[in-house]
């Protein structure tokens, strides 16, 4: 299978907020509660969550990026959903747009750190052992 991603992905869990835009107005807002990336590009990420989030909805994402106590805030559009357990866990794969190119920045200097680290970490053994759990 064809890689179709544009840029390198990090695999780790960071913590999110995320607050709609646009999109579908019937999405409960109190209840609305993404809490984790799963991963992140500087074109994108993968979050995980608790409300089906239709496809092109347009959401602010903050990052909390542990390893460097960084919050980075993005604007995304939904790509695709995944059901995980019905109403209960999803995905949805998010695609960057309109985010401030300072943020870009910021993102593409961690990765590219996160990569240097993984390069000097002996199999990734210490950077797995640091990453933060998922709650």
């Amino acid at each position: 299978m064809q890689e179709k991603r544009k840029a390198h992905r990090v695999k780790e869990f960071n913590e999110i907020t995320i607050a709609l835009i646009s999109g579908d107005q019937n999405i409960p807002k109190d209840k609305l509660a993404y809490n984790y990336s799963e991963d992140i590009s500087v074109t994108g990420a993968k979050i995980r969550g608790n409300i089906f989030l239709p496809v092109d909805t347009i959401l602010k994402i903050d990052f909390t990026l542990k390893t460097l106590k960084k919050q980075i805030t993005a604007v995304g559009k939904v790509r695709w959903i995944k059901i995980i357990i019905e109403d209960k866990f999803y995905e949805a794969g998010v695609e960057f747009v309109d985010t401030a190119g300072e943020a870009i920045k910021k993102l593409e200097d961690y990765i590219t750190w996160k990569q240097k680290s993984a390069d000097l970490t002996p199999f990734g053994i210490l950077a797995k052992f640091n990453e933060p759990k998922p709650k």
